[in-house]
This record gives C-alpha cells, structure tokens and sequence, in this order.
C-alpha cells in the first residue's frame, strides 16, 4: 500500500491570540509525528507556520501540488481565516479534515484566547459555499481518543479516494455472454469517475503464459509456494499452467498500469489452457492486486474500495451471495469457485476442482469467520451508489469452493435491496470493519452510500467521535 501523505496547513485568525494558534499547531505537529502520520508541512512558507495569508496560501498549494499530498488537514488554532481554508481545499481538490483543539476555560477577566470551535462553524459555512466536500473531527483535546481515530480513519478516507482516483482495471476478456447482469459502460465510468478499463483479448493472455513459461524461474517459484501453503491436488502439468497464468497477470496488469483485474473466468479459458483461473485470482489477491471472476467490472472496483478502506491489514475476497442457511433465518452463503485469498482460509485450503466445472484449478476452503465489511459498488440508468454494511460469520453446512456462512441483522431487507437494485449477486468482503471509512469517502468520489441496515446514524454518531 502507498504511504498517505497529509498536507498540514494549521490556521487563525488575527484578532485571536497568534501565540496560543502558533504553540496548538506545534503541540498537534507533534501528535502526528506520534502517530507516525506523514505529512507535508507549511512552517517553512509562513512566518508564523499558519495559514492566514492568501501569498502564503498560494506558495502552499504549489508545494502540497508538488509533494502529492492525498488529503488536508486544518486544524484551527484559534478561530482560522476560513476564506483562506477554502481557497486552498478548492484548488487541491483532495480529501479536507477539519478540527480544532477544545478551547480553555475564560480566564478571570473573562477573556477566551482562541475560540476555536466558532472558526470551525465559519469555515464549514465558507466550504459549503465552495462547493468542498470535507470531513469533520469533533471538536477536542489532543490527548483524547477520539483525535488519533479520527486521524487514522481519515487516512484510510484519502486511501480509499486515492485508490479510486486512479483505477484502471485489466479487464481480460469480454464478459461471458450468459452474465448480463455484470455488463458495465465503460464511458459513463470514465466521464463520472475516471475510471478506466485495459480491456485485452485472450491470445494476449495465452502468448504471454506461453512466454512466462518459457522464461521459468517465477513460474516454479509459484508452484514452490503452492505446495508449501496448499494441498495440491491436480497434476505438475497443471499446476505449471496455474502459475504461469498467475505472473501472466500479474505481467499484464503491471504493462497496463492497472489496479485491479476483471477476467472471463469461464468458459472460452477452459477450452484454451485446460484449467480453471480461480487459484491463479486467489494468489494475486494475496499480493493485493484483486482480481474478480466474471469479466464484472463493478466487482473490481468494489475491491479497490475495501482493500484501500482496510489500509492493507486485511484482504478482500469476492464472493456470490448464492443460498439461505437451511437454519438460521438472517443467515446466508457467500462462495465462490476459489478465488479467495489464502489469509482468508480457516484452513489449509486445496486447489482442486471446483463444483460446476470439470477443470482443476479451484481453491477450496471455508473462510475466517468473525465481523465483516460486505459491500458492491454498482449502478444503472446513470446513477451510482455503494451498497455497504456488516456480517458476521457463522457455522453451517459443508459446501465446495472458498465459502463462509454470514449471519446480518435482516436479511429479508438484504435480499430485497440486491433483488430490486442496482445491484446484483456479486459482492466484496474483508474482515474488517471498514463501514465508516467507506460511507464517508463516498462524500469525495461522487457515488451515493446505501447501507443495508438502517444504521446510518450509528455510523455518523461514530464519525462525530460519540462512540
């Protein structure tokens, strides 16, 4: 995962106490060093180290330009100049954070230093007339909780907008004529978000196995790691051939400058290399490159998401939501052919065969149980929206593939949102509860967050910093 760099542009305004401003802004500089958050800052462009001054602010943006910062934070020392605040969020077009330290008690003559928390309404105001998405830390202490997980949840924030900033997606392969439901348009993705697809052909894929086989010393690599992590139970040969289509992939998405894979998973692959690709996707998704089956686009991006939501410490895994436990009325399957992970397995998983194909190549494994992010970036009719909410695991019956039984609190509601809308049977999910971050970063990249639950004042109670 790249490192995300916050540009630090504290504030105040002159009428407050410029000494008070100038030792909150070193006292929280000092914070974030604590927390080893990097960040670019401003104390070499203004006398002072804040932001007050527009020939000040027009150096700022051009270093925060020049060091590509992926958000910024303003704290107000005292009150801020919030014109100043919202020209330069304005111009950088990049996640904002605002906070200020809790103001003090009046002293005995009854005068307040700073007033910090009135700036705070000044300057919301001001980037709402802007036109400025941004995200706001309650209002308090250095030393409180609440401060470092704000920090650290929006961190993940300008990951997760970072990350889709720039997706490019290797799509390999048309998707297979029977999933209709996966179909994308790829232009409206461009225009709206500026996402864009590689799309290549089979022969491409093929030609460039044959080559990495040739070449040798990555694909016995891969078969070393198979046998070391996994009980192999198909053929040398066919082995051989899942990994090489492994740095195959890999070689492809790195000539494209992708992020993320989509391929025709079935059935004109079977025909030309005689293995299913589901433990070639499941290695890659181990390395952090997502790969999802199906040539679904949208499923792509959904991975992006949630592995830039979760900051690396945990993997995605695309799944079918498929059947209802047979006992547990919320409960429900997620599964699919083996292209899941390995450090999502609760086990030793096997590459094998898988239950609807005759070819070997699948990976078979129950998955992790505990809580889960389950989320699916989807849209139709021109309107985009990021379906999103928690699961937990639960026990059930054995079944084939990589798989695991999730209970949610409701899941006839679940149902009807992925019948009704845009939605489809595809899905993403990461242990991980990554909810927050991902309703919040929906603010920045222009797509509507549709929770399944009606917990959305749950989640803002816990932005805010009450929980």
């Amino acid at each position: 995962m790249d490192k995300v760099i916050l540009g630090f542009a504290p504030t105040r305004r002159s009428i407050f106490s410029a000494p008070d401003a100038v030792k909150y802004a070193n006292l929280t500089r000092e914070k974030l060093r604590q927390l080893n958050v990097e960040f670019v800052d401003i104390d070499d462009l203004a006398e002072d180290g804040l932001l007050h001054d527009d020939g000040d602010r027009i150096r700022i943006a051009e270093k925060f330009r020049a060091e590509k910062v992926d958000g910024v934070f303003f704290p107000h020392g005292n009150f801020g100049t919030e014109y100043e605040v919202a020209r330069l969020a304005k111009e950088l077009n990049v996640p904002v954070l605002l906070w200020g330290p809790r103001d003090e008690r009046p002293d005995e003559n009854g005068i307040r230093l700073r007033d910090s928390q009135c700036g705070l309404f000044a300057t919301g105001k001001v980037l709402r007339r802007f036109g400025v998405p941004f995200t706001y830390m309650t209002n308090c202490r250095l030393e409180n909780p609440q401060f470092s997980r704000g920090i650290r949840d929006f961190l993940a924030v300008c990951n997760v907008v970072k990350a889709f900033r720039r997706t490019r997606i290797l799509q390999i392969g048309p998707r297979p004529f029977d999933f209709w439901s996966t179909m994308c348009n790829e232009g409206e993705l461009l225009e709206k978000f500026g996402i864009q697809l590689s799309p290549i052909p089979l022969p491409e894929l093929t030609a460039e196995i044959r080559r990495v086989k040739e070449e040798g010393t990555r694909v016995a690599e891969t078969m070393a790691y198979c046998r070391e992590h996994f009980h192999v139970a198909v053929s040398g040969e066919q082995l051989e051939t899942i990994a090489a289509l492994k740095a195959a992939m890999r070689t492809l998405a790195d000539k494209y400058g992708c992020n993320a894979a989509a391929i025709q998973c079935w059935n004109a692959l079977q025909g030309e290399l005689g293995i299913m690709p589901c433990a070639a996707n499941s290695l890659l998704n181990e390395e952090g490159l997502p790969v999802v089956c199906e040539t679904d686009i949208h499923g792509a991006v959904t991975a992006v998401l949630a592995e830039a939501a979760g900051m690396g410490e945990s993997r995605s895994f695309f799944a079918d939501w498929t059947v209802r436990h047979p006992d547990n009325e919320n409960g429900e399957l997620l599964q699919h052919c083996g292209p899941w992970p390995l450090s999502c397995a609760a086990c030793k998983p096997t590459i094998g065969y898988p239950l609807a194909f005759d070819y070997p190549g699948a990976v078979e494994a129950p998955a992790r149980q505990g809580t889960m992010t389950l989320c699916r970036f989807d849209g139709d009719n021109g309107e985009y929206s990021l379906l999103l909410g928690n699961a937990k695991g639960v026990d059930g019956p054995y079944t084939k593939g990589t798989y695991v039984w999730v209970e949610v609190a409701n899941l006839k509601r679940l149902e009807a949102k992925l019948v009704e809308g845009p939605y489809i049977h595809h899905c993403v999910g990461i242990h991980k509860d990554v909810v927050p971050v991902l309703y919040e970063a929906c603010k920045y990249i222009g797509v509507r967050p549709d929770l399944y639950d009606p917990v959305e004042e749950d989640v803002r109670a816990y932005l805010r910093g009450e929980t």
